[in-house]
């Protein structure tokens, strides 16, 4: 498995193309996690669920992240790590093969939890790979590169798979996932550097002792919380363009193209933001993503506004990636990093679950879509303490450190 690089060496230049193979496998896997939500309707109605039934194959996804980042990576953590990540997209390839082939619903979502479970491991693994690949001040921004995958699979992939499904099926879309993961497989395994010289030697039980940090604890808590708020929406997005706002389906995938704009400008700016100031980044980003989904109860009945709003919904989502998924890595600094980056990865999927499952609870209990986003707004809220708390705990320790200094 050999590369055009020998050894991952920190750049203060331009970005080294390991860190845009990461990218690549990053959109596969973003591909095949949204592309459901624009085929929910479509699968609903062929496998003849529900489309609350539908939308728990989000949830399936991404509880089958949340309990498989730790368990692959602490399974491949004594593996080269370039290794590791090809064959997690080995796993991922051969996921959504099973998924385009799913003969009934239980299939499908059995289908969907194998291929979630090397999301996690390929995202925990991949973050610490990237921040070796640069220098100590880009590391946030090289985070963001790699999460470009998802963005772009956003605002290309899933308006592609929505269309898809539209015009040939939903299973048409996952078809060209499996095609994206070989794609992926091949140039991860030629530009991600060999590290067979950085083996650990700690044990598994050293590298769970990270989860005693109750700053890690914190900060896995806030991405839960500042995420669901995301997910209790963008789950639905679907029906609600369609049944409160007016639009057509063909519709719905065009206007994913802006909420995947918004992604990227987003994912970008929070990394270049949280690499200069990484607390005020974290904390505003959180701030701006709950009044973001506060307005958006107010312009759902306006197709223009509306269509704003779902851009910045995507902005306001993905600038706190990178200053959360930072924040995890640096409380974590040294023996478990690669697993609590994994687990960061599957609290961002946790998330997902929790708010797809919020919002379920939400339309199936009459309060109809229109209530989401004012219920999205308060878990990202809460995220958003969460985060506070953990902040306002490093201040003690950062006035020992003056005092320290001063004597």
């Amino acid at each position: 498995m050999s590369s055009p690089q020998s050894a991952a060496r920190p750049s203060s230049g331009r970005f080294p193309p390991a860190l845009y193979a990461l990218t690549t496998g990053s959109f596969g896997i973003g591909t095949t996690e949204f592309v459901i939500m624009g085929l929910l309707l479509q699968v609903a109605a062929d496998l003849q669920v529900s489309i609350a039934t539908a939308g728990l194959l989000i949830s399936g996804y991404a509880l089958g992240v949340f309990f498989g980042a730790p368990l692959l990576t602490t399974a491949m953590a004594r593996l080269p790590r370039k290794f590791a990540l090809v064959a997690l997209m080995v796993i991922f390839t051969l996921g959504n093969l099973a998924c385009a082939l799913a003969p009934s619903y239980e299939w499908l979502m059995l289908a969907r939890v194998i291929t979630s479970l090397a999301h996690g491991t390929f995202f925990g693994v991949g973050a610490v790979v990237a921040t070796s690949l640069v220098a100590e001040d880009r590391r946030a921004s090289a985070i963001s590169i790699m999460f470009t995958g998802l963005t772009v699979a956003t605002l290309l992939g899933v308006p592609a798979g929505a269309w898809l499904g539209l015009q040939y099926g939903w299973r048409a879309s996952f078809w060209a996932v499996t095609v994206v993961g070989l794609l992926a497989t091949a140039v991860i395994a030629w530009w991600v550097p060999a590290d067979e010289g950085e083996r650990p030697t700690t044990s598994i039980r050293d590298d769970f002792k990270v989860l005693a940090r109750p700053q890690v604890l914190l900060g896995l808590l806030a991405t839960v919380l500042g995420f669901s708020g995301v997910f209790a929406v963008f789950t639905y997005i679907q029906p609600l363009l369609t049944r409160v706002t007016g639009f057509a389906d063909a519709t719905v995938s065009l206007v994913l193209l802006v909420f995947g704009v918004g992604m990227i400008a987003g994912n970008l700016l929070g990394g270049r933001l949280a690499d200069k100031r990484l607390v005020p980044t974290l904390l505003g980003s959180i701030a701006a993503l709950a009044l973001v989904l506060v307005a958006m109860s107010f312009v759902l009945h306006m197709p223009v506004l509306a269509i704003v709003f779902v851009g910045l919904l995507g902005a306001a989502a993905f600038a706190i990636v990178s200053p959360l998924q930072l924040r995890v890595l640096q409380k974590a600094e040294g023996v478990g990093q690669s697993l609590a980056s994994s687990l960061n990865i599957a609290a961002f999927n946790l998330g997902n679950a929790l708010g797809a499952w919020v919002g379920g609870l939400v339309i199936t209990h009459g309060l109809g879509l229109e209530a989401l986003p004012w219920v999205a707004a308060l878990l990202t809220a809460s995220g958003g303490l969460v985060a506070w708390l953990s902040v306002r705990l490093d201040r003690p320790r950062e006035r020992l450190v003056i005092q320290g200094s001063m004597a």
